[in-house]
């Protein structure tokens, strides 16, 4: 069973910086494609960003485009997004998603096995 664990939400100014970090653990990491989304109050859940499961190729939505970068780093079990330039409409929890590697991209919720708690992430203007 494979079990996901998000860190490194927080608050921060327009225009800053954070990385999310995703432990992963209950199975072979390198199978696995990651996704990202987030999800504000009062709104459905969003795709943002995907990596696949050799870490070669990532996908983004429009919205995170030129801001976010999703990536991995298989020795250590662990998937990434970097979030610069945020803006106040980036404020939610964001969630990290596990699905067995695929040819295509996974980009909707139910595409996935697995996902985290969720993290907080809070831009102030």
């Amino acid at each position: 069973q494979v079990q996901l664990v998000e860190s490194g939400g927080g608050w921060v100014q327009a225009g800053g910086s954070l990385r999310l970090s995703c432990a992963f653990s209950g199975r072979t990491f390198s199978v696995y494609d990651m996704g990202w989304f987030r999800q504000a109050p009062g709104k459905e859940r969003e795709f943002v960003a995907a990596v696949k499961w050799s870490g070669g190729s990532t996908y983004n939505a429009d919205s995170v485009k030129g801001r976010f970068t999703a990536s991995r780093d298989n020795a250590k079990n662990t998937a990434y997004l970097q979030m610069n330039s945020l803006r106040p409409e980036d404020t939610a929890v964001y969630y990290c998603a596990a699905a067995y590697g695929g040819v295509s991209w996974y980009i909707r919720p139910e595409m996935y096995d697995s996902w985290g708690q969720g993290t907080q992430v809070t831009v102030s203007s």
